[in-house]
């Protein structure tokens, strides 16, 4: 077995769609991303990523690609989840929390978990995923931006050398 962490923190800004864990989340501010800026699933990839020993989310999907400009990032996860299948692991489960003061995320989790689960081939008992706030302090509490943490547990297939 194998863990990994993940963290990811994006701008919240007018004239974008909020999405988080392939959820588009009605709220007057999106985030500011090359990608759709879905920072659940960034932390997810992330976490992933590190659990398996194949670096980060930048390194593969880069910013600076015009392949990746408004990607829908749940596409990002399930090639995420392809190159930790090719490397002989697959996963055990998330764990995740969403720091943001608002929007209110409680009635749209079990959606973020159903598409995280159906990407990771996981049930959604698996993806765990909280919210929380920051009681109105620092850049989350301000409303200034959205972040996630994530922890990942993976194991090495048993049919893989």
């Amino acid at each position: 077995m194998r863990i990994g962490i993940g963290y990811d923190v994006h701008e919240l800004v007018f004239d974008r769609k909020l999405v988080l864990g392939g959820v588009t989340i009605p709220f007057e501010k999106g985030l500011l991303a090359h990608s759709d800026g879905d920072v659940l699933v960034h932390s997810i990839c992330d976490a992933l990523l590190g659990a398996a020993g194949l670096g980060d989310i930048g390194e593969h999907f880069p910013d600076s690609a015009l392949t990746y400009k408004n990607i829908y990032s749940m596409e990002l996860l399930s090639r995420t989840k392809d190159m930790i299948t090719a490397k002989g692991y697959y996963v055990v489960n998330v764990d995740s929390v969403i720091i943001a003061q608002a929007p209110k995320l409680a009635a749209y989790r079990q959606s973020m978990q159903n598409n995280i689960a159906h990407v990771l081939h996981i049930p959604p008992s698996d993806v765990n995923i909280k919210a929380t706030t920051t009681e109105g302090l620092g850049i989350f509490g301000r409303g200034e931006a959205i972040g996630a943490k994530t922890v990942a547990l993976i194991e090495k297939n048993s049919n893989v050398a």
